[in-house]
């Protein structure tokens, strides 16, 4: 009774709310509420996939438009420490003071001295530093005015800023190599540091995201890891050609249009390629969705889109690189990781119709299945082990030539000629 609380409660209007606190802290801090919202929420999600099956319309339409209406940003549903990634919550790159952790890292972010040099850093009242000298990472700019307002300035080497280095880029995966030397790109230099902070935002977000979207992302991963097992071999010889025609034009017709209709109104040419490279990839995921819901997997128009999209895909990343490419010099280590990653995927897959099987039967024989008559058999047991050891390497190994998507698909099929499996 010693609490501030209840010597701010004297009187009997008080009182009950006092006690009506001393109830719900009975059980002390607990994680109910947050249990409760998200079980709800898969609920919600549940249903809503049911009553899309029962109008006879794809339940990604219904499942999508309960996700958002129940998400952070509409109704927020959803606690927001599980459903938004924890960098946004500490990040605001319209501050000064995360504005200036981009600063500190230098040149490989932005560039100061060129921005001076290039008249876009403003005048003193505009200026991003209200100082005349600053050390940023590893040099010192000592700033002055050059009569018309403008600032101007002279750099020496200096120590590096660790402490900055550490925080921004520990662990993250860069998308694409080189600094910002020399560079002016962006209108001042302090619409660079918001830009460039928000890059490494989206990267952190990237590979640590909130742990819905986790879920999300090993369900896309399983998922495709599953129909790589419903792969067809021999339909896959006679839809090839056709197959990868599709892919082209699914990657070459959104590229063209999107680089057309940016330079339309007024960009310029990188521009317009970032545009239309973004539209180029296909979305496996979905498209394994609907054919999965329509039993059309193993058709013969099946096995045509999801070929197609894993060519697709090669091609867009293809893409991807070049892109990065085109303003630091495109050269033959650039494509070296992709090269690596499509031979690979063409000596995985060749395993999978011809060696895999007859591993897998080999390794079988050599273990006593002493559950033979039970649903769950030792041979299972072991299959399994070999079906997850199989995804997990194959995962990383296409992760680091691109994407751990084309892993997910290649162990699949490794599987696919093995009904057991």
């Amino acid at each position: 009774q010693s609490h501030p609380e209840f010597e701010s409660s004297p009187t009997p209007a008080a009182r009950p709310r006092v006690r009506c606190r001393e109830l719900l802290a009975m059980g002390g801090a607990s994680s109910y509420y947050s249990i409760l919202s998200i079980t709800a929420f898969l609920i919600a999600i549940w249903l809503a996939s049911k009553l899309s099956r029962m109008i006879g319309i794809s339940s990604i339409v219904l499942e999508i438009t309960v996700g958002l209406l129940l998400s952070p940003q509409v109704f927020k549903f959803l606690p927001t420490e599980y459903s938004v990634c924890y960098h946004d919550t500490v990040i605001d790159c319209k501050t000064y003071h995360d504005k200036l952790l981009i600063a500190e890292l230098g040149t490989s972010h932005c560039d100061l001295q060129a921005y001076l040099d290039a008249g876009k850093y403003g005048i003193w009242q505009d200026a991003f530093f209200k100082t005349e000298t600053v050390t940023l990472h590893d040099h010192f700019y000592n700033m002055s005015d050059g009569g018309d307002g403008q600032l101007t300035g002279d750099h020496h080497r200096r120590l590096t800023a660790e402490d900055a280095l550490d925080m921004w880029s520990a662990g993250t995966r860069r998308l694409s190599g080189g600094g910002a030397e020399g560079k002016s790109d962006y209108a001042s230099y302090e619409a660079c540091l918001e830009k460039k902070c928000k890059l490494e935002l989206a990267n952190k977000c990237a590979t640590t995201p909130n742990i819905m979207t986790l879920i999300g992302h090993t369900g896309v991963a399983m998922m495709i890891f599953e129909s790589g097992m419903h792969f067809d071999f021999e339909q896959a010889k006679t839809v090839g050609g056709k197959a990868c025609a599709v892919a082209v034009l699914g990657t070459l017709l959104p590229l063209i249009a999107g680089t057309g209709v940016i330079m339309a109104f007024g960009f310029d040419f990188i521009n317009g390629f970032a545009a239309g490279t973004s539209l180029a990839p296909t979305s496996v995921g979905i498209a394994l969705r609907l054919l999965h819901e329509a039993k059309a997997l193993q058709t013969y128009f099946g096995q045509t889109i999801i070929t197609a999209a894993f060519v697709d895909d090669i091609l867009s990343l293809i893409l991807y690189n070049i892109l990065f490419s085109l303003q630091g010099g495109m050269t033959f280590m650039t494509f070296l990781p992709l090269i690596l990653g499509i031979i690979f995927m063409m000596v995985a897959a060749g395993a999978g119709a011809s060696v895999c099987p007859k591993l897998i039967a080999w390794m079988l024989s050599k273990v006593k299945d002493k559950k033979a008559n039970s649903k769950l058999s030792t041979h299972h047991e072991l299959l399994f082990v070999c079906m997850v050891a199989t995804l997990i390497l194959y995962a990383q190994i296409t992760h680091l030539c691109g994407t751990h998507l084309w892993g997910c698909f290649i162990a699949g099929m490794s599987f696919a000629m093995w009904k057991d499996a």
